[in-house]
């Protein structure tokens, strides 16, 4: 990826915002710590999954974005500080820019996460046709809209457009409402 120019920065507001960044594969909590250290303010969403091997089956935490690490900073005072740190590969690009998560989104997904029995899966948006659009009237996105991608029975496929993946989030069909 190319380094941005002076005139792509202009265009990034000169604020605080969330951005994620990608990590070496199964370092994203390493990541998160040593952001963290260096005062920078970090978030990696972690779930607890349980694991079953053939002697027993233990509850183990695991980040929910395999290789993505959220940070909240001002791009342009506090980018070149996240790159430095051991572990971080790149910011994610969206449209040739860093992908600026919404704080609404980060904030939805810390909701879910506190759930007790929250179950989220993540699979890339690639090969997934936009279908209905639905309101969801019960839980922690309740009054949200968003986009059908994939049909099921029991899960909705929840697209975050800024980092180009989608969020599985499993409830019963009876918590929808289509509205177009």
């Amino acid at each position: 990826m190319r380094d941005m120019e002076s005139n792509d920065l202009k265009e990034i507001i000169n604020e605080k915002s969330w951005y994620a960044i990608y990590t070496k594969p199964r370092w994203e909590k390493k990541v998160h710590e040593r952001l963290l250290q260096r005062g920078i303010e970090s978030w990696c969403p972690i779930q607890k999954i349980q694991k079953q091997w053939s002697d027993r089956k233990k509850i183990v935490e695991e980040p929910l974005f395999k290789s993505y690490v959220f940070v909240h900073i001002d791009y342009v005072k506090e980018r070149l500080p996240v790159t430095m740190v051991d572990g971080v590969l790149n910011f994610v690009y969206w449209l040739r820019k860093p992908a600026i998560i919404r704080t609404e989104e980060i904030e939805n997904i810390q909701r879910y996460l506190n759930e007790k029995d929250a179950k989220i899966e993540l699979t890339s948006i690639e090969g997934f046709k936009v279908e209905s659009k639905v309101k969801i009237t019960h839980g922690v996105f309740m009054d949200k809209e968003g986009t059908i991608l994939r049909e099921g029975k029991k899960k909705v496929y929840v697209q975050l457009e800024s980092i180009g993946q989608v969020m599985i989030v499993e409830f019963s069909v009876a918590h929808l409402e289509v509205i177009g």
